[in-house]
């Protein structure tokens, strides 16, 4: 007798990447091996599943029926498997994570790892890059984001805490060309700025009278990594955009000094993103928990309620 299930995981996974070649490489197969399967699924049941061209594929009518009651059936053994996992007392199995690339190296990843020690079981396999990643399509349990949220209505989101940014520099710098003390005296210095797609961020910042101004900047170096801007400012290039949780470590080191705090707008939220389920697994579940507690304490703006000018001398 023939396993009733054999070839539905496939089959499905092929209806929702929309090809057998995507299908293929999220299931770590070749593409002959895909299509051997819904072969023989289509052979089983007696009927074409796809209509397939050399460019594109679409369901049958036949071939719709069926996706749609195996979706069902798959959610059913998801729930089930989702109840005997509940009632483990530890999380086990593969746990894919995406995170930005210095806010990973600073903050999730060591969280996850820390996870990771209290569960033996768990495997955790954490990207770490800035490039948008599609969480479905990619297949990854977790994803943080730092920003606006732009998916669609197929995930879900936990806001992790919000991030501040501020204007620091390397006490060389500034014993060079002098402390801004506001927005206008920010005319004139180097500015170190982040990039997207080649495009400099502007300085939208929060001045001494409460309003919010662009500052009159014209960036002389610009990094699409938080990192780089982080090293441009301790060699002492000029003044710099760096979010306040990576700022923090090197004044702690004295690297760098926090010469306007708090003070870019608008502020970004940072999210942890995980596909639509119904059930939760308890990796992912534990793994979002883990986050949730920790990642607040390490975002969280300095001096809250307090000027967002330091003025030193």
């Amino acid at each position: 007798m023939s396993d009733i299930l054999d070839g539905v995981t496939t089959f499905v996974r092929v209806v929702e990447t929309g090809s057998f070649a995507l299908a293929a490489e999220r299931m770590n197969l070749t593409r002959s091996a895909v299509g051997k399967v819904i072969v023989r699924l289509e052979k089983r049941l007696g009927v074409r599943l796809l209509n397939r061209t050399t460019r594109s594929q679409s369901l049958t009518e036949d071939g719709q029926a069926y996706y749609d009651r195996c979706v069902r059936a798959l959610a059913e053994l998801e729930a089930a498997e989702a109840d005997l996992d509940s009632g483990r007392r530890e999380p086990k199995g593969r746990l894919r994570v995406s995170v930005p690339q210095a806010f990973g190296h600073h903050c999730a990843a060591p969280v996850l790892l820390r996870l990771a020690r209290r569960h033996p079981q768990l495997k955790v396999d954490i990207s770490i890059t800035d490039r948008f990643v599609d969480v479905v399509e990619e297949g990854f349990d977790l994803v943080v984001r730092i920003g606006p949220l732009a998916d669609s209505g197929s995930l879900v989101a936990r806001q992790l805490g919000v991030q501040y940014a501020s204007i620091g520099a390397a006490p060389s710098y500034l014993a060079q060309h002098g402390t801004p003390r506001n927005v206008d005296e920010l005319r004139g210095h180097t500015i170190i700025a982040y990039t997207r797609a080649g495009v400099a961020e502007p300085w939208d910042v929060l001045d001494v009278d409460g309003q919010i101004r662009r500052a009159e900047v014209e960036p002389q170096l610009g990094f699409d990594d938080v990192q780089g801007i982080v090293d441009a400012a301790i060699a002492g290039f000029g003044l710099a955009w760096l979010p306040c949780w990576l700022l923090a470590r090197y004044v702690q080191t004295g690297q760098l000094v926090a010469v306007i705090e708090n003070c870019f707008r608008p502020l970004q939220e940072i999210h942890v993103v995980w596909p639509k389920s119904r059930y939760l697994p308890l990796k992912t579940r534990c793994a979002i928990d883990a986050l949730v507690t920790e990642i607040p304490a390490m975002v969280r703006a300095p001096a809250e309620g307090a000027h967002p000018i330091t003025r030193r001398a």
